[in-house]
């Protein structure tokens, strides 16, 4: 069966030995076929809601800068930018090389460095500095003179799937965490409360494993060897870490 938001859709009709809908009947339905088509969305927005960093979410963004102009809005669909990943491209026909930003305090900017939103005769060239802004922005100083490109990453909230061939972001090793979760949603809809909570269990279950296999990593430091001289002997003795 097809990982699509239909494919994923029949999974649920399947366990409650429901008819299989088709690529034809699929934006028409109504009753308990509309609200699985809602419990997989719901499942998977709850995945997506259990954190912050998944890496299917995860999105790589150029924006090309205006002269003149400080500050620029986030991408509508963001959910969490890392600040700490903002640099500005290489470009030879402009003139730069690529730069890393360090991040200021907002404070920090109108304290010293806001002006320049409001005289033209500050000074302006490839930003060094970037800002979290108070509305969903970010603000770079110095205010840039051409049209550089600047590249940061974010992590998105996906939108809810609609059309049939619909694939969600969450990769297709996990579809049964999907469907378990829209089992749960499928079971209170038809008031069997047992098998929502075994359901839950399951699903509850299923996003741990995912988080164990996506998310937690166990970082490892090398050793050290230092060399000592005992007697005329060299040695070396391990520096644990």
């Amino acid at each position: 069966m097809a990982y699509d938001f239909l494919g994923l859709v029949n999974e649920v009709n399947k366990r409650v030995n429901e008819v299989e809908l088709t690529t034809s009947n699929f934006a028409t339905v109504k009753g308990f076929y509309a609200h699985a088509k809602d419990a997989v969305n719901a499942s998977i927005r709850d995945i997506n809601q259990h954190e912050f960093n998944w890496p299917f979410n995860h999105v790589e963004q150029e924006d090309t800068l205006s002269a003149d102009v400080s500050r620029y809005p986030f991408p509508h669909d963001t959910k969490l930018i890392n600040f700490e990943t903002f640099r500005i491209k290489k470009n030879s026909t402009l003139g730069n090389a690529t730069t890393r930003l360090s991040v200021m305090a907002y404070e920090e900017y109108l304290d010293h460095h806001v002006e320049q939103e409001y005289d033209s005769t500050t000074r302006k060239g490839v930003p060094h500095f970037v800002i979290h802004g108070p509305a969903l922005e970010y603000i770079l100083t110095p205010e840039p003179d051409k049209a550089y490109t600047v590249v940061y990453e974010y992590y998105r909230v996906p939108v809810d799937l609609d059309l049939h061939d619909d694939v969600p972001s969450i990769p297709e090793r996990f579809k049964h965490v999907i469907v378990d979760g829209a089992m749960h949603y499928a079971y209170l809809f038809r008031g069997n409360t047992q098998d929502a909570l075994v359901a839950k269990e399951k699903f509850e279950e299923g996003i741990k494993n995912m988080r164990t296999t996506l998310i937690n990593r166990t970082y490892y430091v090398r050793s050290g060897m230092i060399a000592q001289n005992t007697g005329g002997n060299i040695s070396s003795t391990r520096i644990a870490t």
